[in-house]
């Protein structure tokens, strides 16, 4: 199914050459949805580049354009508005046909990418050895909504979690768990156990001088492969890994075992990068260190801002594994994008990252690395989101009450559903209101965490639109249909309502399409939202199962509502939320 933006953008191309010229055919028609219902369905705005370009006025542009445009069975009416705005009204025929390709299109009137590259996305990269926290919120569901996002344009998406498990910290730990004489089995809490023997390291670490240097040579131990400490190693490894899997089956994200690529993956082929950078010619030694400036970094005091990528010590830092890791999804996973999902304060580092390996001329210029930044989660007091005592939310805790808090509603406003239906209803309604709370904000921008506006059924919340496809299928129940029986080419558009609806359905594949591009998933929501909006206000406007209601337009309206749910499910999917059938 072609968009409708695509086949008026069409037209419009030819009518550009034939009244303008061949000359002008690459002009962009600027063919987008109208604001107001009452300036058209669509309006095209390039009469006024056009203008300038051929020394005429708008209008009489704009009037040539309208008589050569051939566009009989798509408008029912082309006029020339302002300056020389060009609105389209669709007329119901071509309307009906659009929703006829639709609703039998699987993919919805999503067009499988022109191009289908391999995407390497970056998203997650939570600490052995520490439990997941509020924080690895972000980078884990839109991360996972941009991928589910691209794999449905057909692109082949790896996914990578670069968890941090390698370095002085690991150094610190194991020195630590061998003086308390710590072993592997634990308790059940065996993570959480980890968590606070961390921070204990730590404090010790940085008031006992003789402890931090033996973390240090532990370091070099667990570096050159020394059994023992490698043995202690594994078993964090394993135990944290144990507790994010938990984590991500709950939040119903796509990361498994096999997209994890670590830190320690890396730890062969940082050599590699300082060599490479030396051959570039970027490598440079600064106070003893190997480092690479870059033009357009500076520091405050407007001096060049060196990325340190090997210490005077020998060691390596975080600039170097991020520069082996693009190097390896270059080169071993021949990705022709890269994304990588972390918040705002590393938007310098990957600035960085980024400049070296374009000059040094390990990615091309057809190769996009993208650095999808985002805000924090704020508290009621707008600043970081915290626990009373002032320590950091643990993700499964914050899961655990989302859950609690959905069964409670559920609980007072349906008290007859079974006990492990409202639970699974929980479930779902709960981690979907959390996710959405956070896809729905620009993902540029700090958000503040309200457990009431998340969970709300009305609003831009995902409740309220749970509950639209929930009322959609009540729809089919009370009028004993089945969805399998629907005609797609029953539908057929009769009052304004339902243009406005039809209208709305057609621009899912944009929405789509801008998350693509723009990576920013709110785009999505806002669109499901105004389709819910749209979807009620036709509800109330086109009785369906009213007595009296002839057969034809009844299964007309049936259909539309049909085409509404498969859509408002398939786009609360690619941002990873679930729906139910009752709520």
């Amino acid at each position: 199914m072609r968009s409708i933006k695509s086949i008026l953008s069409e037209h419009f191309v030819a009518a550009i050459e034939a009244a303008c010229g061949k000359e002008y055919r690459d002009t962009d028609p600027l063919v987008n949805v109208t604001n107001k219902p009452g300036f058209g369905d669509y309006q095209a705005n390039l009469a006024m580049s056009l203008a300038k370009k051929l020394g005429d006025k708008p209008r009489s542009i704009a009037g040539r354009l309208v008589e050569h445009l051939a566009l009989e069975h798509v408008c029912e009416k082309i006029e020339v508005a302002g300056p020389g705005f060009i609105n389209l009204h669709l007329s119901a025929s071509f309307v009906n046909e659009q929703l006829h390709a639709m609703a039998e299109d699987q993919r919805l009137g999503v067009e499988p990418a022109e191009a289908p590259q391999t995407i390497v996305v970056d998203y997650s990269a939570p600490n052995i050895a520490k439990e997941m926290h509020v924080g690895h919120l972000r980078s884990t569901v839109i991360g996972d909504a941009i991928v589910r996002v691209l794999m449905a344009q057909g692109h082949k998406v790896i996914r990578q979690n670069h968890m941090g498990d390698w370095g002085t910290q690991f150094g610190m730990l194991i020195e630590y768990l061998i003086d308390i004489g710590w072993s592997e089995g634990g308790s059940d809490n065996a993570i959480r156990d980890l968590d606070l023997l961390y921070r204990q390291a730590k404090q010790k670490f940085d008031a006992d001088e003789d402890f931090s240097e033996r973390a240090r040579q532990r370091v070099v131990a667990l570096q050159r492969g020394d059994e023992y400490t490698l043995s202690l190693w594994r078993h964090l490894v394993e135990e944290s890994i144990g507790h994010f899997n938990q984590v991500y089956q709950r939040l119903g994200v796509l990361l498994e075992e096999s997209d994890n690529c670590p830190e320690s993956f890396y730890n062969s082929r940082l050599d590699g990068v300082i060599v490479s950078l030396e051959e570039a010619g970027l490598l440079e030694i600064s106070e003893g260190a190997a480092v690479v400036f870059l033009d357009g970094f500076t520091d405050r005091d407007d001096k060049p801002l060196p990325m340190i990528v090997r210490k005077r010590d020998g060691g390596y830092l975080y600039a170097t594994t991020d520069l082996a890791a693009v190097r390896y999804r270059l080169d071993d996973l021949q990705a022709g994008r890269i994304i990588y999902v972390t918040d705002a304060r590393q938007a310098q580092h990957f600035a960085m990252v980024f400049a070296t390996v374009k000059r040094a001329g390990w990615a091309g210029p057809e190769v996009r690395l993208d650095h999808v930044a985002f805000g924090t989660v704020l508290g009621p007091n707008r600043k970081p989101f915290k626990t009373r005592e002032g320590g950091t939310i643990k993700l499964t805790e914050l899961l655990d009450e989302a859950e609690a808090r959905t069964a409670a509603v559920i609980e007072k406003k349906n008290p007859d559903m079974a006990e492990a239906q409202r639970r699974d209803v929980a479930g779902v309604i709960g981690i979907g209101a959390l996710k959405y709370a956070d896809l729905s904000n620009d993902r540029i921008k700090d958000y503040v965490f309200d457990w009431d506006r998340m969970l709300a059924l009305d609003g831009n919340t995902a409740p309220y639109l749970q509950n639209a496809y929930v009322r959609i299928l009540s729809i089919f129940r009370k009028g004993l249909v089945e969805r399998q029986q629907i005609d797609s080419h029953a539908i057929s558009i009769q009052s304004p309502a339902e243009k406005a609806l039809a209208l709305k359905l057609f621009q899912y594949a944009a929405a789509v399409e801008a998350v693509s591009e723009r990576l920013e998933p709110h785009r999505l929501c806002s669109y499901l939202y105004e389709l819910a909006t749209c979807f009620h206000s036709f509800y109330e406007s086109c009785p369906i199962l009213k007595e009296g209601i002839e057969e034809e337009l009844r299964n007309s309206r049936l259909a539309l509502c049909d085409l509404s749910a498969r859509v408002m499910q398939e786009g609360l999917g690619l941002l990873g939320i679930e729906t139910v059938e009752r709520m």
